[in-house]
C-alpha cells in the first residue's frame, strides 16, 4: 500500500507539472488548407514602380512644361521617367512598336488610328494651346493680321517667301501639311525648306533665314526672346492644338510597364497637375502656355 501511495503521488506531481507548463505553439497551417470561404477576397491594384518610358512631342519639352511636371511625378510615385522627345509621329510609332510605355502627343487623327489598331489602351484629354504663323517683322508675304490661316499659307506660297517646315512627321508638321492640302498647294522649291528637326530648332532656322514657320504657341513663347520672329497670324479656330496622354496596350505588348503608364496618365489629369498646367508660363510670359482640359469633352475643346 505504501508503494502504491508513492506511485500515486508521483503521478499526481507529473500531471500538475504538465498542466502548469505553457502550451506548445501549434505548427502554422498551410495556406492551401484554409477553406476559400474563410479567406476574404481583397482586390488591390498592383504597385507601379521601376522606369517609365515616355514618348512625347518636342513641344512639351522645349516649352519647359515637362521640366516642371516630371519631377513632381517622380517625387510622388518613386517612378523614374525616361523621356524621349520626338515628333508626335515618331512617338506614336514608338507606342505601336512597344518601345514606350506611355505617350503625350498632339496629333488627334493619328492618335485615333493608333487606338483603332489596338496599340493604345486609354486615351485621355490633357490640355490644348494653339498653333500660330510667325515670321520676320518685315512680313514680305503681307500676312500680318489675316484671320484665315489657310489664306495666309496660300499668300506665302504665292509670294515665294521663305517658309521653314519641321518636316519630321510631328503633330505640328501634320497640321501644317493639312493646310497646304486644304489650299491645294504642294510646297516645293527653293522657298520651302525642311529642317527634319524639333520645333525649337526650326524656329531658330526660320529666324536666321528671316522666313516664316508654323509653330505651337508654347515653344514660340519659350524661345521668343532669342528669335527675330513676330506672331503674324493667330486666332483661327482651325489652329487648335490638342494634347492627349495614351497608355500603350499591354495586350499588344505585355512587357510594357502598364502600371507605371497608368499612374502617369492619372497624374496628368489630377486637379493638382491640371492647376500647374493652367498656370505654367503666366508669370514669365503674361499668359499660360497651355489650357488644362481634363474632364472636358472633345466637343467642348473644339475638336
Amino acid at each position: 500500500m505504501r508503494k502504491l501511495s508513492w506511485l500515486y503521488h508521483v503521478s499526481l506531481l507529473v500531471v500538475l507539472l504538465v498542466g502548469c507548463a505553457p502550451a506548445a505553439q501549434s505548427a502554422p497551417v498551410a495556406a492551401e488548407t484554409v477553406p476559400a470561404a474563410e479567406v476574404p477576397a481583397v482586390e488591390t491594384a498592383p504597385l507601379a514602380s521601376g522606369e517609365l518610358i515616355l514618348a512625347t512631342t518636342t513641344s512639351t519639352r522645349d516649352s519647359g512644361l515637362l521640366d516642371v511636371l516630371l519631377p513632381m511625378f517622380e517625387e510622388q510615385t518613386g517612378i523614374t521617367v525616361k523621356m524621349v522627345a520626338v515628333g508626335s509621329g515618331a512617338a506614336l510609332q514608338m507606342g505601336e512598336d512597344g518601345n514606350a510605355d506611355v505617350l503625350l502627343v498632339h496629333a488627334p487623327k493619328s492618335e485615333l488610328a493608333l487606338m483603332e489598331k489596338g496599340f493604345g489602351k486609354e486615351r485621355l484629354l490633357v490640355m490644348h494651346n494653339d498653333f500660330i504663323l510667325v515670321g520676320p517683322a518685315s512680313d514680305p508675304a503681307g500676312i500680318r493680321g489675316m484671320t484665315s490661316a489657310a489664306d495666309a499659307f496660300k499668300q506665302i506660297a504665292a509670294a515665294r517667301s521663305t517658309f521653314v517646315s519641321r518636316g519630321d512627321d510631328s503633330g505640328t508638321h501634320k497640321s501644317e501639311l493639312a493646310f497646304w492640302k486644304k489650299v491645294e498647294i504642294t510646297p516645293e522649291g527653293a522657298w520651302y525648306e525642311s529642317t527634319g528637326s524639333s520645333m525649337g530648332d526650326t524656329l531658330r532656322v526660320a529666324s536666321e533665314k528671316l522666313g516664316y514657320t508654323y509653330t505651337d504657341r508654347a515653344t514660340y513663347l519659350a524661345l521668343r526672346d532669342t528669335l527675330q520672329l513676330d506672331v503674324l497670324v493667330e486666332g483661327d479656330p482651325s489652329l487648335l492644338n490638342v494634347y492627349h496622354v495614351i497608355t500603350v496596350n499591354p495586350d499588344a505588348w505585355p512587357k510594357v510597364n502598364y502600371n507605371a503608364a497608368t499612374a502617369f496618365a492619372n497624374f496628368m489629369v489630377t486637379p493638382e497637375t491640371q492647376a500647374v498646367i493652367g498656370s505654367f508660363g503666366f508669370e514669365t510670359y503674361g499668359q499660360p502656355l497651355f489650357i488644362p482640359d481634363a474632364g472636358k469633352s472633345e466637343a467642348e475643346v473644339g475638336l
